[in-house]
């Protein structure tokens, strides 16, 4: 079995049996706690961790920051948890100092509130605080302005002491307790690959019956994918980060780069398949034919995304994938008749910009797609 047919057989074969275990909602929701396994152990460990750091070894009676910046490290955003930090301790000492300033003025009620947080978001806001930092601004004030003060000590030194420590503690706990950047990376491309290769075999089905259906539901299927991949994003960012700042993961740096270049192409084929799918239902709607040889095309780009994303996983060197690419492109020029409509035209257009975008992922670069595309 070739290597692209293994992928492709064994997502089925794994949706299938959960399929038959769980219903499919239970079994979803059961898959998303187990693919967060790691952030629930950083963000439940962090904040014990920072809970103790700031109270039995510091010496605060209510590090109720601590935990609170522990969890915001690990949960505020991927790919920027250095400068979410940062952020975090600014925006909390900003908070602490106007609400403490005020509070000795104006003290606590319903509109010493609303007085407070507005001054400590327009503080925040004029010296060029955003995002993270001017919520925690607001938050650490309307906190200070809610709670009973401490009964010793410095309040603000305290709380900007345990929201320090709490951010820390949360980076810490990322760098040391970093997830599987490939695995995370992997799951969510083989998903989007996946769909790909589906959108594709349809529009191949299409193409073989002379039947639209398949392409529309092919349509579908591409436009369904686009949640995936702008989550995406968010993955690429976190699991950069993880590799180049965990020492646990600096061996997967290679890994990770690899997946990172591919995702925007592979973002590419997937708007180019749509584009593919609209063109094989517009052409087949209006009762043109297929040229002769485009099925094969479009079923060879099918079956080298599957080629393409055990390569992508096991770190091989694209050959396969390359040369089912190029042959697909090859086939849907020559399958060009002479008496083109513009629906045929555009089709072989498409071909060929969805086996470039897998190109390009494969790490070619723009001249040598060209040249092999070219010559292919």
């Amino acid at each position: 079995m070739a290597r692209g047919q293994g992928f492709l057989t064994r997502v089925g074969e794994r949706a299938d049996a959960r399929t038959t275990r769980l219903p499919s909602s239970l079994r979803s929701r059961l898959i998303a706690v187990r693919a967060e396994t790691t952030s629930l152990v950083q963000v439940a460990v962090a904040a014990g961790l920072a809970w103790f750091v700031a109270h039995d070894l510091v010496g605060h009676p209510q590090p109720f920051f601590a935990p609170v910046a522990a969890i915001l490290v690990i949960y505020g955003g991927a790919g920027g948890r250095w400068r979410i930090t940062v952020e975090l301790v600014v925006g909390v000492s900003v908070g602490v100092l106007v609400g403490e300033l005020l509070i000795m003025v104006i003290g606590r009620g319903a509109w010493q509130i609303m007085v407070i947080v507005f001054l400590a978001v327009a503080a925040a806001t004029f010296l060029g605080l955003r995002g993270l930092a001017r919520t925690q601004a607001a938050t650490s004030a309307s906190l200070l302005a809610a709670i009973a003060p401490l009964s010793s000590g410095d309040p603000a030194i305290g709380r900007f002491i345990d929201a320090s420590v709490g951010g820390l503690v949360g980076l810490a706990l990322v760098l040391l307790v970093p997830m599987n950047p490939v695995r995370r990376l992997d799951s969510q491309v083989k998903r989007v690959l996946a769909g790909l290769s589906i959108a594709l075999r349809d529009i191949e089905a299409s193409l073989r019956l002379g039947d639209a259906g398949p392409a529309w539901t092919a349509l579908q299927e591409a436009r369904g994918l686009q949640p995936v991949i702008e989550s995406l994003g968010g993955t690429v960012d976190s699991a950069a980060e993880v590799a180049r700042l965990s020492p646990l993961r600096w061996r997967q740096r290679t890994h990770v780069d690899l997946y990172v270049s591919a995702v925007r192409d592979v973002d590419n084929a997937v708007r180019d398949t749509r584009v593919l799918a609209r063109r094989v239902h517009t052409m087949l709607r209006h009762g043109e034919r297929s040229p002769d040889g485009m099925p094969e095309a479009v079923g060879l780009l099918h079956r080298s995304v599957g080629v393409f994303a055990d390569d992508l996983s096991l770190q091989y060197a694209f050959d396969e994938a390359r040369s089912q690419l190029i042959e697909a492109a090859r086939l849907a020029t020559t399958a060009l008749p002479s008496a083109a409509t513009i629906n045929d035209a555009a089709v072989v257009a498409q071909v060929r910009a969805i086996a470039s975008d897998l190109l390009y992922a494969t790490g070619m670069t723009q001249a040598q797609v060209d040249r092999a595309l070219d010559h292919g």
